[in-house]
């Protein structure tokens, strides 16, 4: 007889689980039997870098509507997709941003600009103009009429509260049914009385407040920048300014920080945002340095890992939280000055509002894909991500990943800006090596931001 000698596999170790897995495959990770595995992971990340470059179409839709420059614009809370916008044209429109449609547009809501939009409890809008009036809306009513089909002439106000001055900003309390408004003064309203319930200034300030943000955490601390360049701190229980410090330059817009309840970002106009602590506030915690003209806008992500800022070079950038340069940069031919920022609720979407009377969705990250992701997709992107990361050293990698293209206008005015900075620097460290030692000692940058601090 013949001997036959049978060689016997585990089937579980060569066919797959369940119907639908990846049939299994086995692999020597022995090094010495892949020499070239470290240049083949090296083409795949600067592959995973293009592709994400060519991928990136950030813009999704612009919402029209308004027929003049977009000032401001809020989020409405607990909600994912619902957001207000007011315009210079004196109209308000409450946006989907999800169907892109209107589900208020009130078109004469004050005389002259919206200054200040803000969402109240129980689906109650609130908002405010040059016109010196603070006007309540049912915002619920409103998608009721919506609906109806009902003109935008047939909406009115719940309550008109009547100030002295213009309104430049508005905020409401984040629990109780107060609000903050800032013209030549801070002042706290009760939405059930007609007159301001307290107002809030220092005995020595002049300026006129420009604006004026709760904080999310402790609901009872106030912030306001000014534009006598100051950014005051106040505490509706006491009544009055607690802190207040002068900067180099004045503050277009500030937002609380929704995970940090201490930390508070500034849009400048000297072209830099500044994150400042509020238990030390002689210098800033981090600078934001990229824009070439002033910062008009900025917000958050819910995350607070990340912010948005728009500003006059008619760009709109995303800063990851802490790194102070190099920031992801979108702009259109068609888009003219970014008067105001948002991050949408689940922070995938950024809406700027500009001078030419649109608000523009964006994707917070610009290579995402939208719609449904399939589990191998899913774990395609994640490895290209972490290939990435792993080879972002590499110059290659790190030059195809960093490059953004920019307008021509936005480039040269980059170039002039560094010359200038840089014999702005050359002057200095002359004038210090002709000087007696000592007498003339270099500051860091961070601490000419603040020029005085009272308290």
């Amino acid at each position: 007889m013949v001997k036959i000698n049978v060689l016997q596999h585990a089937l579980s170790a060569h066919l797959p689980a369940r119907p639908g897995d990846p049939t299994p495959t086995s692999r020597n990770l022995d090094p010495l039997m892949h020499p070239f595995a470290r240049a083949r992971e090296r083409t795949r990340a600067l592959n995973a870098a293009k592709m994400e470059r060519m991928f990136a179409k950030p813009f999704i839709a612009s919402l029209e509507g308004h027929v003049d420059a977009v000032e401001t614009m809020a989020r409405k809370p607990e909600t994912l997709d619902i957001v207000a916008s007011g315009s210079w044209d004196g109209g308000l429109i409450v946006h989907d941003v999800s169907r892109r449609t209107k589900l208020l547009h009130i078109e004469d809501a004050h005389k002259g600009k919206v200054s200040g939009v803000c969402f109240g409890q129980n689906d109650r809008l609130l908002s405010c103009g040059v016109d010196r009036n603070i006007k309540l809306w049912d915002s619920h009513k409103g998608y009721e009429e919506e609906d109806s089909g009902a003109g935008p002439s047939q909406r009115k106000p719940v309550s008109i509260f009547p100030g002295k001055s213009a309104f430049n900003s508005i905020d409401h309390h984040r629990y109780d049914p107060l609000f903050a408004t800032a013209s030549n003064l801070v002042q706290v309203w009760d939405e059930t009385k007609s007159a301001a319930v307290s107002n809030l200034t220092l005995p020595t300030s002049t300026e006129t407040v420009t604006a004026v943000r709760f904080n999310l955490a402790e609901a009872s601390v106030l912030a306001s920048i000014g534009s006598d360049r100051s950014f005051t701190l106040y505490d509706i229980r006491t009544g009055k300014a607690e802190r207040r410090i002068i900067m180099q330059m004045r503050s277009n817009a500030l937002s609380w920080s929704p995970t940090f309840p201490t930390t508070v970002l500034l849009a400048s106009e000297d072209h830099n945002l500044y994150t400042f602590d509020i238990r030390s506030m002689n210098t800033p915690t981090q600078m934001y340095k990229a824009h070439v003209a002033a910062v008009m806008g900025c917000d958050w992500s819910p995350t607070g890992l990340e912010f948005v800022s728009g500003g006059w070079d008619r760009t709109v950038r995303i800063w990851k939280e802490g790194a102070g340069s190099q920031p992801e940069v979108y702009h259109t031919k068609r888009m003219q000055r970014v008067m105001s920022t948002l991050y949408t609720g689940d922070s995938r979407f950024v809406l700027s509002g500009s001078d030419d009377g649109n608000v523009r969705i964006w994707k917070a990250h610009a290579a995402d894909k939208l719609g449904i992701i399939t589990a191998r997709e899913r774990a395609a992107i994640e490895y290209r991500e972490s290939l990435k990361a792993r080879w972002k050293a590499d110059a290659e990698v790190n030059k195809v990943a960093r490059t953004r293209h920019l307008p021509k206008p936005v480039y040269k005015a980059g170039q002039l800006k560094r010359t200038m900075l840089d014999a702005q620097r050359v002057k200095e460290e002359r004038r210090r090596k002709h000087t007696r030692a000592g007498e003339n000692k270099p500051k860091a940058e961070r601490k000419k931001v603040v020029i005085a601090e009272q308290s």
